[in-house]
């Protein structure tokens, strides 16, 4: 998982290793050991440069925090190339899980942040070529992210993910390639079990100063799953202009279609173990026999988005100006699992949500680098503008005049536009000594959330308005030089995250509940410790140890009929431990590990619900959706130029899946997956292939929960045993 510099011999390596807590000492101590025991080999070169936390590009062993890069070259060969979990399986701190349901999207958490989304992404920022794949108020989607044309993906956690603004857990970036060389046209298609198969072709090139890459592919899949079809169609273009040894401009745009998504929805446990792909039965069908709630409903979901931005970078002696801008549109319109009742009095929004959103962006940064003292002084200001507006409506899902027809768009009971506006400036410096390096960040966040209602009838009166979250989070890190081959460093920084859109939607459980405006932000202050090593020239090794105390954490109240009211918990703590390592073994073997113990708990006790649905949750109970234990080792074998096979072998540990740890938690799972890929070459061309078993010993498991559903319908389950294969081919002019 470590990316090599140019100048490496070795394909890239990225990985890292880190502790918890207590057993500091004893990491620090065992990498302490290895450099003083290899005190006289060279420094080796597996060591990536990135740019996510410094924001300039600088080698990830010099850095005071956790990041890691990876090599999107390597996941392409062995993967579908359809979702990021399929690269980010192996980086520590980070849960990417594939919940089988592609009308939700993944489930990505990191240190436990993110755990709770109930859909797309929660806690995380991501971004892709400069451009937020999240919203300003932290919803975000990485089935945006475009993994046919992907160079690296970049993932900090820790400390100076705070620097990025409203967030609390980590970043995710995704980079796509540059175009090189001769003009190149490729394609390829996949295919394998539950009648999945993808289709790709794709352009890239270079000629004159000016550089393309185009591509488009289609995705089809009947799902593991009863009704959990899916359809993605997805386009990407980017354009790259340098007009002179100084200055680069980079266009990009993707677009993103899913028609009719089918939503398999959660399970009880009782289900799950009866038959896993089977839906819940809807005991309140009246046709015979009884179909499930999703097909009942006809749960499903269509996507339509589009985005494009513009990067300009220009270098002015020792400073470099970048300035970006981006601008997008998305609509979507789900149907869900709403039935008739008295949950739909008053203000209840019905079960079809429809929104069209419009947002865009600016940017603007300065980097400077100066001597200062007796060291290097890099200097970094900027800032971030970011609005989103949703034309918000939600509809009944059944007609008046066919009460017990659903899936259908019925009467408006929504009406609305949602703003949210972000306006971030930071400062960043890095002084680089001989042996040490401080680097400081500091960032304030302005949010603005406002509502328009124009949905004002009987029992539902205006509810309009706006709430403004304001806050500077600060973060100081230090790296000391033990050896040319072991940096030990400390992190500490403030972070906070705001309420989203979804989670301020609903005040309470009544019928003349509003906007949940008293919701306030969580805060957290976080801190890390750890050591990275190389040990020879073929293996690098990470060791991080974190705390995050978190206070006002927001948390599910109630959950029911559809609407899901969330509020301020008291405070909660996160400690864990994080250890990897990336050795090659020989010129045929080489191995990748890695492994997280998390310990996050409620550290004060609350009550959720009201009346006799309320609740306790005791000090010291698990925070559900996040295992305590995560781990990824993977053994691949080269035995010669253009052939390699690997097993990969995932460990999620038991996940709770509400807050008081009553219900019947997520088992612990292990999956063994295999892959082979082979290349060949000749003359102007180059032809791929690969076969994968994923779920290798065809274990039943529980892929991802939905926490704190108000159905008991937690449980979202995983593939059995499945094969793809693929071809791919490219000819290069």
């Amino acid at each position: 998982m470590f990316a090599s510099t140019p100048s490496s011999r070795a394909p890239s390596l990225r990985t890292r290793l880190r502790p918890r807590l207590r057993p500091l000492p004893l990491a620090l101590l065992a990498c302490v050991g290895a450099s003083h025991a290899l005190a006289a080999e060279p420094t080796p070169t597996l060591n990536p440069v990135v740019v996510t936390g410094s924001r300039v590009e600088a080698a990830s062993f010099d850095l005071p925090f956790s990041v890691d890069s990876v090599d999107m070259q390597a996941v392409q060969a062995g993967n579908l190339g359809v979702n990021a979990s399929e690269a980010l399986a192996g980086v520590p701190g980070l849960v990417v899980q594939n919940r089988q349901n592609y009308a939700q999207d993944l489930q990505i958490s990191v240190r436990g942040f993110g755990s709770r989304a109930a859909f797309g992404v929660r806690g995380v920022k991501l971004i892709a070529d400069g451009i937020p794949a999240s919203t300003p108020d932290g919803q975000g989607q990485a089935a945006t992210f475009n993994l046919d044309t992907a160079e690296r993906i970049e993932v900090m956690r820790g400390p100076f993910s705070t620097v990025y603004g409203n967030h609390a857990g980590g970043v995710i970036q995704l980079f796509s390639r540059d175009p090189k060389g001769a003009p190149m046209v490729r394609g390829g298609v996949m295919g394998g079990s539950w009648g999945t198969s993808k289709v790709d072709i794709g352009a890239e090139g270079e000629q004159n100063g000016v550089g393309y890459v185009v591509d488009a592919s289609r995705f089809d899949t009947d799902g593991y799953r009863d009704h959990s079809a899916a359809t993605r169609d997805q386009l990407f273009g980017k354009l790259l202009f340098r007009p002179d040894q100084d200055s680069k401009l980079t266009l990009v745009a993707n677009a993103l279609r899913q028609d009719d998504t089918d939503d398999p929805l959660g399970i009880k446990w009782e289900t799950f173990k009866d038959d896993p792909r089977d839906g819940e039965i809807d005991q309140n069908d009246t046709q015979t026999p009884k179909r499930t709630v999703a097909e009942r409903f006809d749960t499903r979901k269509s996507i339509d988005h589009r985005q494009g931005g513009a990067t300009y970078e220009r270098r002015f002696g020792a400073g470099r100006l970048q300035l970006s801008a981006y601008a997008g549109e998305r609509s979507v319109i789900q149907y869900q699992a709403i039935p008739r009742g008295p949950q739909l009095a008053a203000r209840h929004s019905g079960g079809v949500i429809d929104f069209d959103r419009d947002f865009h962006g600016l940017g603007a940064r300065w980097t400077h680098t100066l001597a200062a003292g007796p060291g290097e002084l890099t200097l970094t200001g900027g800032v971030d503008y970011d609005r989103s507006e949703d034309a918000r409506k939600g509809y009944q899902n059944f007609l008046a005049s066919s009460p017990n027809v659903f899936g259908v768009k019925g009467a408006l009971r929504r009406d609305e536009t949602d703003t949210v506006t972000s306006l971030d400036p930071y400062v960043q410096a890095s002084w680089k000594l001989e042996k040490w390096t401080l680097q400081a960040g500091l960032r304030h966040s302005d949010v603005k959330f406002e509502v328009d209602d124009k949905y004002i009838v009987a029992g539902n009166p205006d509810d309009s308005g706006d709430i403004r979250y304001r806050k500077t989070t600060p973060a100081l890190g230090i790296v000391y030089q033990l050896s040319p081959v072991v940096n030990l460093y400390a992190s500490a920084a403030r972070g906070f995250e705001t309420p989203t859109l979804t989670e301020l939607s609903y005040s309470g459980t009544g019928p003349t509940d509003g906007f949940n405006f008293g919701l306030k932000p969580a805060t957290s202050k976080q801190y890390e410790l750890g050591a990275k090593a190389f040990v020879g020239e073929n293996t690098r090794m990470n060791v991080a140890v974190f705390e995050i105390r978190t206070k006002d954490e927001l948390v599910v109240d109630s959950a029911a009929g559809g609407r899901t009211v969330f509020k301020n918990a008291g405070s909660t703590l996160r400690q864990g431990i994080e250890l990897a390592a990336d050795t090659e073994f020989s010129r045929n073997w080489r191995g990748k590990l890695s492994v997280t113990r998390l310990h996050a708990i409620y550290d004060e006790a609350f009550v959720t619900g009201t009346g006799a649905t309320a609740k306790t949750v005791e000090d010291g109970k698990r925070i559900p959706g996040i295992p305590a234990l995560s781990a990824y080792a993977e053994l691949e074998w080269k035995p010669r130029e253009g052939l390699a096979t690997a097993l990969e072998v995932l460990h999620r540990g038991k996940v709770y899946v509400e807050d008081t740890n009553t219900k019947h938690a997520a088992p612990a799972y292990t999956l063994a997956n295999l892959r082979l890929t082979a290349e060949q070459r000749s003359g102007h061309w180059t032809f791929q292939q690969m076969v994968r078993v994923d779920n290798l010993f065809d274990k039943e498991h529980v892929a991802s929960v939905i926490v704190g559903d108000g159905n008991d319908r937690f449980y979202e389950p995983g593939p059995t045993r499945s094969v793809y294969a693929g071809i791919k081919t490219s000819y290069r002019f």
